[in-house]
């Protein structure tokens, strides 16, 4: 997997962005998200994290599905997704 084919995923407070390419796509999440700790998955699209919220002491299992949230901004799903093989933390 190389920087070209990866995808970039973090969030600022309640948002997540996912970047690739030159688009950042952001889109609310929970209140109480501290953080993503750990990319477990990605299938085209669908990505399983582990998440850290405020109020738990340990990360739990969450879910991204990006389709829809590209679907719902007019976005080519199929054309964006293709090219990504893989999605990395990126908190600076």
């Amino acid at each position: 997997m190389t920087n070209s084919n990866t995808a970039k995923l973090s969030n600022i407070g309640e948002y997540t962005l996912f970047s690739f390419g030159d688009k950042t796509i952001t889109f609310l999440t929970s209140k109480n998200l501290e953080k993503y700790t750990e990319i477990k998955k990605w299938d085209n699209g669908y990505i399983v994290v582990m998440a850290k919220n405020k109020n738990k002491k340990e990360a739990h299992e969450d879910y991204i599905d990006l389709i829809p949230i590209l679907d719902n901004l007019y976005m080519n799903s199929e054309e964006f997704l293709k090219p990504i093989k893989g999605v990395k933390l990126d908190y600076v």
